[in-house]
This record gives structure tokens, sequence and C-alpha cells, in this order.
């Protein structure tokens, strides 16, 4: 088993971050990863890296060695029984992982013995050690060459140097030839956003007075904005995610925010100071900017002391804020070199797909399919800040059907910038080329052109016929459509692909250690035994594109023959279908769920099959028992799940839920773009 071992040059070097940015890394590559924070610093004795490392890299670490037990045993004289505890927690933390990843103690002037302690760590697990510097030194380069020079002649490996909060700008190759013979893992650029703090954490650290919670545990600050001035000076700052201190007797003030939130600016928040509250006439004369969502928070300092508080809220994560460490996570991995890490790894890399592999290929995927994407729901706000995502990542060439004056005040509201690159279709300019087409398309059923225009007014069959037409690859909506209203034009448009009968639908389920496929648990409410045999081949061909190695489960509530019944009957004939059609597949049922999920259970329920214990594709014999497993696993282990993806039809279009979040769709966007090129192929 392979051992990195992350130690800083210097104090605030962002270690805990690059640490697990390392892991995910790791894992995108399809390794078992394991994580282990051998002494913990953190007097409060909540570790944060071991937090995170269980909460949102989903490894079960064991809990780090506290600094006094570490200091009792070194001034003891027990610095061989402190590296017996040390290695005896590391290898139960690389327990079935293929790479262990250690993060270093910080240098602490309170404990002088920590470069020594890191080196002797080392050693002892034959790890290769790892150097994190930070930019903002003015010498990261220095730093890490020196710090190898002298690590290395205590007899320890030095495999590479990772610099962190690096300004714009700063050249790869130049950073390299300063490293000398040390390898560069990555430069990893200083990202403002992911600075930013909720507003609830700036609540906390000036243990403010909660006057109107709003949405201040997903509101984040930005910009803090003193009202000194008259409103006038200030209406121009009221930006999304601008915070704003204020005197409660300030009334234009409260007014002009008042405004700026009923037109949907996204402000992290209000904060009155010298103890004031607003006034509740102002109150009931703009209630709605108070009950929309706007963080108020009150606060006995005044307003110079209070903006002074502010700038000194940590930057740390906080624990409970797992969005932006699984956005700090991911942008640390994007950043790292996997090339050079890789090169340090002596393991294979395994077959089984893991989540952030999953969706790591997907992006990459996604990047070099280079499809346009039409989203009918254009003036949408979380589909136009995914179209703005998937540009300005290279994930597809987004298409946002609406008018370019909507899309853009929606955009300001929401503090996004619309990239140059990101292409705005207005609908009345666009429908009447696609009438003719129509009209032949639906001549069977007697559409007229009258008919045709009046039925492009609905943008979901303006992008459906753009893709008909083959001005776009691909089409994703949903977030406020219902499932018919974007399924019913596919089938009448697009229509199902040779040889499908039926369309269908699945859930990527990204579990803890690996992806699940689940379908149908969104289309059809009760298939056929031949429909429920074509599901699940079209289940396994989607697993296959995005890298899940088919193992297909016909699941009922009977195991082979130990049931009876029409509903188990069902399953067992779709069983025999299904192998007929495709024999070298490996399919079985029916299978109750454990059995298929559950090593033990299937080699007791089902001993000779080779998909029981070990399925990646889940059928469920109709869609009431799809959709209600599919959810309760989603809710009850919190699972996040990528879909529905749309089978069987000719051209790719894809549902969102309505409940979509940004990264849902980005991921649909994604999803689609590679059924496209699947679909060319």
């Amino acid at each position: 088993m392979q051992t990195f071992f992350l130690a800083p040059v210097r104090q605030n070097v962002g270690l805990t971050s690059i640490s697990l940015g390392v892991v995910r890394a790791l894992q995108r590559e399809g390794l078992r990863v394991g994580f282990v924070k051998p002494v913990s610093q953190d007097e409060s004795g909540n570790e944060r890296s071991v937090h995170f490392a269980r909460e949102i890299c989903h490894i079960d670490t064991p809990a780090a060695l506290t600094m006094s037990h570490v200091s009792e045993r070194l001034a003891g004289g027990e610095e061989g029984e402190l590296l017996e505890d040390v290695v005896s927690l590391c290898m139960r933390a690389a327990e079935g992982a293929d790479v262990l990843v250690v993060e270093g103690l910080h240098t602490d002037a309170d404990h002088p013995f920590t470069p020594r302690l890191n080196s002797e760590i080392v050693r002892s697990l034959h790890a290769v050690m790892i150097l994190v510097a930070s930019a903002e030194s003015g010498h990261a380069a220095d730093d890490i060459r020196q710090m190898a020079a002298r690590v290395r002649n205590t007899g320890c490996n030095v495999g590479g140097g990772i610099i962190n909060k690096v300004p714009p700008g700063q050249a790869r190759e130049t950073v390299s030839a300063q490293l000398g013979d040390v390898p560069l893992w990555g430069l990893i650029h200083l990202n403002q956003a992911l600075l930013a703090p909720r507003t609830l954490d700036v609540a906390r650290h000036l243990n403010a007075r909660i006057l109107a919670e709003g949405e201040m545990n997903t509101r984040r600050v930005l910009e803090t904005v003193v009202a000194g001035r008259s409103a006038l000076e200030v209406i121009p700052r009221l930006t999304p995610c601008a915070l704003i201190v204020s005197s409660g007797d300030r009334e234009d003030i409260m007014l002009a925010t008042a405004l700026a939130a009923n037109r949907n600016v996204q402000l992290a928040g209000l904060v009155l100071t010298h103890g004031t509250s607003v006034d509740p006439r102002i109150v009931e004369f703009a209630g709605k900017a108070f009950h929309n969502g706007l963080p108020v928070l009150g606060v006995d300092t005044d307003t110079f002391v209070t903006a002074s508080n502010i700038s000194r809220v940590p930057l740390a994560v906080a624990a409970d804020d797992h969005e932006r460490m699984d956005a700090v996570l991911d942008d640390m991995a994007e950043q790292l070199d996997t090339g050079s890490i890789m090169a340090c790894v002596s393991v294979p890399a395994t077959t089984r797909m893991s989540p952030p592999a999953f969706r790591y290929q997907l992006i990459q995927k996604a990047r070099a399919a280079n499809k346009r994407i039409v989203l009918p729901e254009g003036d949408e706000p979380r589909t136009i800040k995914a179209a703005v995502i998937c540009t300005e990542k290279g994930i597809a060439r987004c298409v946002l059907l609406g008018k370019r004056a909507a899309i853009e005040a929606v955009a300001a509201t929401q503090g996004v910038s619309l990239p140059a690159a990101l292409e705005i279709i207005d609908p009345d300019e666009a429908r009447e080329q696609y009438v003719e087409p129509m009209v032949e398309l639906r001549k069977s059923k007697g559409l007229t052109p009258g008919q045709a225009r009046e039925q492009m007014q609905d943008t979901v069959v303006l992008g459906t016929m753009m893709l008909a037409q083959d001005d776009v690859d691909g089409l994703v909506s949903g977030a406020v459509h219902t499932t018919a209203n974007t399924v019913r034009p596919a089938l009448q448009l697009i229509k199902t692909a040779p040889g499908q009968s039926i369309v269908s639908s699945v859930f990527f389920m990204l579990m803890p250690d690996q992806v699940l496929v689940y379908g149908d648990c969104a289309i059809n409410p009760d298939p056929s035994a031949e429909e429920l045999a074509d599901i699940a081949l079209q289940s396994a061909a989607s697993a296959q594109a995005f890298g899940v190695e088919p193992r297909v489960a016909m699941i009922s509530y009977s195991t082979g023959t130990s049931g009876a019944g029409a509903d188990v009957q069902k399953v067992a004939e779709a069983t025999r279908f299904a192998r007929e059609r495709a024999p070298e597949l490996a399919l079985d049922g029916p299978l109750q769920y454990d059995a298929a999920s559950v090593l033990e259970v299937g080699r007791q329920k089902a001993p000779n099959s080779k998909v029981a214990g070990q399925a990646t594709v889940f059928v469920f014999p109709d869609l009431n028992t799809g959709n209600t497993t599919y959810k309760a696993v989603q809710r009850s282990a919190k699972v996040v799940s990528v879909g529905p993806m749309l089978q069987g039809l000719r051209k790719p279009v894809n549902d969102l839920s309505r409940g979509a979040l940004v990264d849902d769709i980005v991921f649909t966007i994604a999803l689609t773009a590679i059924q496209a090129s699947e679909m060319k192929k």
C-alpha cells in the first residue's frame, strides 16, 4: 500500500484543505483512499480534518491522538512507544485502502518538536513526504526546496511539493524550475468565492441576535457594505452577497435594502448596530422583504466596531458548512497535477467506480464530447447558474432559450456574470424556421402551421424541434416543467431509437463507496415483462457507457422460486427475455434487494448467482417500487442521485426534478452531452 504524508513548510498553509484535496484527487482516479490525522492540534478536540474526512470524503478515519498525549510520551522519554501508537492508528486507517493520506503536524511554537516528529512518522510508515507551502510567504518554492534538502538528510523520501494560495498569473513552468528536483504536484490558485463565509458564520462570530433568520444558512458574504452615507450612495452596492451594516435609525437604508430584496437581489443580509431593530412601520410597509429570505441580525456594538469584527471572521470552513468544504475539495482536486500524483502511486488503479471518480469522469467525458445542449427554461435562476458553470468549465456549449434582457436581469439578481460564450436565443426570433419541419414531422396527425406556431410558444417544444433538426445535440428541462411536459414533445418529435420499444429512465446513485444504477424510477408505471426486459438492457447499456460494470439484478419481493404470484412471475419472465436477448450480460432475477446488494445474503439466498450480493444495476418491477426505493435511499442514507436520465430515445432529452439544485442541473447537462456522444457512435 502507498502512503503519502503531507507536511507543511510553515504555519497557515491550508494543510487540511490540501490534504483532503489530495484524497479527492486520488478518489477520482478510482482508488480506495484512507485518511488519518495522527495527532490533533485542535485544543477543543474537534479536529476538522477528521470531521470532514468522515462527512465529505466518506472515509471511516480513526480519531487522532491528542497533543497532550504526545507531549506526555515525549516528556517521559517514550518516543518509541509514541511512534507505535501513531503507526497503529495509521494501520487502522489503511485497512481496505489502496492509498493512505496522512496529514502531518503544523509547525507550532508551543511544541517545537513537530518538524522532527513529522520526519519520524514518515520514516516509521515508509511514507512519501509531500511538502505544502503557501505563496503568501513570497518564497514558497525556496521553502519547499530547502525543507526537502533537510528532511532528505534524515532519510525521508520527498515525492513532491504543493503551493497553495497562488495569485493569478503565476506560471507552472516557472515554479517547477524553481523547485529543482522536487516534482510540482500542483499550484492552487486563490479563489475568493471559496473564502466566503455564510451569514450564519458571521452571526455566530458576532454573537448576534437573529431578528429574521431568512436564508442565513445558505447565503454567503463576499462584501461588507457600511452604510455611512446616503441611500443614493449605498444603492449601487446593494448587490448579491453584500452584507449591509447600518444603524436601525437609518430608515432610508432600511427601505433601500427592502427594495433590493423585493427585486430578488440575493443580499447576504442586514446587520443592525447600536442595539437597534427595524422599525415596525417599515416592516409593515415592506414586509415581503423581511419574509423573503433576507437575514437580519442585531448587535449592540457601533457600526465601526461591528465592521471591524466582521473583517475578523475566521477563514476556516465551519464544521457544518459541508457545501463550502465540498466545493473547496473539488477546486483543490481540479488544480492538482493528477499525472504527477499518479506517477508516485505504486498500486494499480481499480475498476471499481467510486462517486468521486464517477463525477470526475462525467465532467471529463462531457468536456471531450463538446456538445451543444439547449435549455428551454432559459430565464430560470438555477438553470442560468448551471449554464454559466458549464460554459466556464467547458462541460458543454449551452443554449438558453429566452429574452436576453430577462435572462440578464435574473443573472444580475443572482450575482452571476454571463460569459460571452454562453449562447442566448430569443424564441420569437427562432420559432418560424421550425414551423415547416414540425408540420412535416406531425403530418400524420394533421398538424397545421398555425397549430405548430401555437405549440412552439412552449419553449420545451421549440427546444425539442431544435434537437429534431440537429441544431443542438441534447435537451435538458424540468426545473419548472413537469416530466410530462418534457417527455411528451420528445416522444412526438424525437421518437424512440431503432430497436427500442419503450422510453425509460435511470438514476445514478452515488453511494458512499460505489455508484449504483436504478431503473426505472421515473417513467413507466407498470411495465410488462417484455418492457421490463427492455428497461434492464437499456439500464445495463447506460451503466456501461458511464463506466459502471453492469451486473443486473431484477428486483422482486421474492428471490428465485421462494415466492409466487403474478408480480414475481412478471420479473421471472422479464429475466428470461433479457437473457435471451443478451446472454453475455451478468443478469439475474428475481432477487430481493438484500440478496442483490449484500454479499452474505446473496450467497445464502442465491448461492449460484453471478449477480447476487454484488449487483450494480437494480431494475425495479414497477414505478411504485422504483420511485419509493430511490427516494428512501436518497433521503435516509443522504445519497446524491444523478438523474433521471432518459433511455430509449433517438436523441438525448433529460428531465430534472423541480427541486433540482444547480449541481444537479450541471451533472444532468454533462450526462446529456455524453449520451449525445455515445449515440453518435
